[in-house]
């Protein structure tokens, strides 16, 4: 409730609408750029072509300071269903192929709904301002790869489960700012960890989120393996122009 009071307040003082809770924060750029289309491998993404990753909305909790994580273990002592992310880079401009020594931030929220760095405001009320959990940085290998071990991440009101990805050329320069969302259908991780103690009701799928409803081709959904017993392993290529 403090997060859908906080936008309406916000949005009311621009003149503008409002839309489901902490959706419109973290929807897609109203300018979506790149969006080039050819052919190749999609690798291990929902679709098969060789496309730029869509751009998003780093939403409004991005890490502050992403240099200072460079690491593969983001826990940070956080509970929840361990999970590794697999996240292949590929250039669309040389028919995807991987991209070495690219730079990729990663973060989501905790099992709760919850992001480190945020806190004790009507966006979110619990306070982890001084913490950094979920947050992290590596740099892809020559196969175009980077791995992280997390836990599978929770959800909040107006959003399908996600996680936030930054990545850079060797250089520093943004090359996109994406998303990445679960699959949903029966028998898929996301059912089975049935969004930890909160459960599923309120939940926002993927077809009504604001950042993931036109995903058509499923660029964006990711491939998740696994069990809440063993762990879940996430993967997916994203493909930068």
């Amino acid at each position: 409730m403090e997060r859908k009071l906080f936008l309406k307040q916000g949005f009311a003082a621009l003149g503008l609408s409002f839309v489901a809770p902490l959706a419109n924060s973290c929807k897609k750029n109203d300018v979506i750029a790149d969006e080039t289309t050819t052919t190749g491998s999609g690798g291990t993404t929902g679709s098969d072509a060789c496309v730029v990753a869509p751009t998003e909305t780093e939403g409004p909790f991005p890490t502050k300071n992403p240099s200072a994580y460079e690491r593969s273990d983001i826990t940070d002592g956080r509970t929840g269903y361990k999970m590794a992310v697999n996240i292949t880079i590929g250039q669309v401009s040389k028919s995807c192929a991987a991209l070495a020594n690219a730079i990729v931030d990663i973060w989501h929220c905790d099992a709760e709904g919850n992001y480190s760095e945020y806190g004790a405001t009507q966006m979110q009320s619990a306070n982890y301002t001084s913490v950094h959990f979920l947050r992290g940085r590596q740099v892809t290998d020559s196969n175009g790869l980077v791995t992280f071990t997390t836990i599978f991440p929770g959800w909040y009101q107006g959003r399908a489960t996600h996680i936030h990805v930054h990545i850079y050329n060797s250089s520093g320069t943004s090359l996109k700012v994406t998303q990445i969302a679960f699959p949903e259908a029966a028998g898929s991780a996301l059912l089975a960890v049935n969004g930890y103690s909160k459960g599923m009701t309120g939940y926002t799928y993927n077809a009504n989120d604001n950042v993931f409803s036109d995903d058509k081709n499923g660029v964006e959904i990711a491939k998740v393996t696994g069990d809440k017993t063993n762990g879940f392993v996430l993967a997916i290529q994203l493909n930068v122009p």
